[in-house]
């Protein structure tokens, strides 16, 4: 007996949606994005890549704001290269960052830590507390280190003397410059406690009960817990506050070059790579040979970016992964 194929009556269809429209659709959330989008760039492009290119224009030149700028290729990069106290200055910044970046960390892990443990009525007061010497104006910051760290009548100093410690000479002495202004810079150290702070709320609880039930100590919670689930937020902090201290300048300024009090105790421990750029833009009008200057400084702070991103990848946890 044969069999006969019965084939189903069509359904009905849902009529196609005319393209024209979609694309008049597509076209006005297109505009409507760049709408939105468009205080930014305006931004982007006038206060940022228009002086950014126009920087880079006066890096090959020789201007001195008085004169029309004179056209002179790659010299000033070269003069760069052989300058001895670009290389002492890009030293100097680069130590400053290795003291400081890490020693910020630390103390604000350790800070917001303790915040993590308060009472839910009393940890507001204590973010507030710690958050307040981030909004102290940096050129107070800077007087007042010479006021604590004054080798003969500074508070540091004198505290130091209480407990039997002959304080050095923080202002004067090469090899204690940098130090005192690390030890300085951790007082504004409270914006990292807040970012510390929410990264610590939000790892599950779960997650130390677990490993409490087997059997591990504070410690290893800490360091096998805590800092897996924080990492995102120690390895944003990284960055910003190693882009920060590369570009160290209004403590250092205040302190040492501000003032004609201060420039007695300057040292060439203290000359920052930004404020030999800010002296050969503003007092020897060297805007070329400065223009220059920032250029290197932002090719240097990309390089180490990249190399942080890279070695982020092996420690840092994310939990969409």
């Amino acid at each position: 007996m044969s069999s006969i194929a019965v084939t189903p009556a069509p359904g009905p269809r849902t009529p196609a949606r005319p393209r024209g429209r979609a694309t008049g659709l597509r076209r006005r959330e297109a505009l409507a994005g760049y709408g939105f989008l468009s205080p930014w760039i305006i931004g982007f492009g006038v206060f940022m890549a228009g002086p950014m290119i126009a920087s880079f224009v006066l890096s090959l030149t020789d201007y001195d704001v008085l004169t029309s700028p004179d056209y002179v290729g790659w010299s000033n990069y070269q003069d760069l290269l052989a300058d001895p106290k670009v290389r002492m200055s890009l030293a100097n910044t680069l130590v400053f960052a290795m003291l400081q970046v890490p020693l910020t960390m630390m103390a604000a892990l350790g800070l917001a830590s303790l915040l993590a443990r308060v009472g839910r009525r009393s940890a507001g007061f204590f973010r507030t507390l710690f958050y307040l010497p981030v909004v102290t104006p940096k050129v107070a910051v800077g007087v007042l280190f010479l006021l604590l760290f004054n080798g003969q009548v500074g508070l540091i100093n004198s505290a130091l003397e209480w407990i039997g410690i002959d304080g050095p000479q923080w202002t004067t002495d090469a090899s204690w410059v940098k130090p005192g202004l690390v030890t300085m810079s951790l007082w504004s150290v409270g914006g990292t406690v807040v970012i510390y702070l929410a990264a610590l709320k939000n790892v599950p609880s779960e997650l130390y009960e677990a490993a409490a039930i087997d059997g591990a100590s504070a410690w290893q919670q800490f360091r096998n817990v805590t800092l897996p689930m924080i990492s995102g937020a120690l390895f944003f902090t990284f960055i910003v506050l190693t882009i920060a201290a590369l570009q160290v300048f209004d403590e250092a300024y205040t302190a040492f070059y501000g003032s004609r009090a201060a420039a007695s105790y300057s040292s060439d421990a203290a000359l920052f790579y930004l404020i030999y750029l800010f002296q050969q833009a503003f007092q020897f009008l060297h805007m070329g040979y400065a223009s220059a200057m920032a250029w290197l400084l932002f090719v240097v702070i990309v390089i180490i970016t990249i190399i942080q991103v890279r070695v982020s990848r092996r420690f840092v946890y994310y939990e969409g992964e």
